[in-house]
């Protein structure tokens, strides 16, 4: 019986060891895979500027994360730049984190047209300018950085966050109270 049995492996003996071979070679991927890294979160489709909300993000493991990666707390947020879909999230990504030069402020101003705001992006140089009952327009603020441009849907045009003096900020408040907003583009 056994020596039946030894005859049938001897024939069978390519196929055996070709089976074991592939178990090796198997178990020796599984042990040198990398261990999988931290969950962090990263954007689950393309992502506008704007108010992060749920399903707008989902846990990945990241071997690598970038430092500054969020692993939770994003919902409800302020996105200041687009994101691509597996983008990770970090904390520079969010307004709040957005560093303002020295000496400026966060001034939020309603652009009267709405398509002109989608020429400009975060990091973008504008001017602003302003006309009130069909007077010509004037400057009222040079050379301001775009912050972010919320995804704020609205009839009454696009909402757009720039860095600016307090002063600048203060004369576009002015301006928007009574008129009309619209901008050149620096860059």
């Amino acid at each position: 019986m056994i020596r039946l049995w030894l005859r049938r492996c001897e024939r069978r003996r390519r196929l055996i060891a070709a089976a074991l071979a592939a178990v090796g070679v198997l178990a020796a991927l599984l042990a040198l895979r990398p261990a999988p890294g931290p969950m962090v979160l990263v954007a689950a489709r393309d992502l506008s500027p704007g108010v992060l909300r749920p399903g707008d993000l989902r846990p990945a493991a990241l071997s690598h994360p970038p430092d500054g990666a969020l692993r939770s707390g994003a919902v409800g947020r302020v996105l200041a730049g687009a994101m691509r879909r597996g983008e990770p999230l970090t904390d520079v990504r969010l307004l709040h984190s957005l560093r303002l030069p020295p000496g400026t402020v966060a001034t939020p101003v309603r652009i009267s047209d709405p398509d002109v705001a989608r020429l400009i992006s975060p990091g973008s140089t504008i001017g602003v300018l302003a006309s009130h009952d069909g007077a010509p327009a004037s400057l009222v603020a040079d050379d301001v950085t775009v912050l972010t441009i919320p995804d704020a849907p609205d009839d009454h045009g696009a909402l757009v966050v720039l860095a600016t003096t307090p002063a600048q900020a203060a004369e576009l408040a002015g301006a928007q109270a009574g008129g009309h907003l619209s901008i050149t583009i620096s860059e």
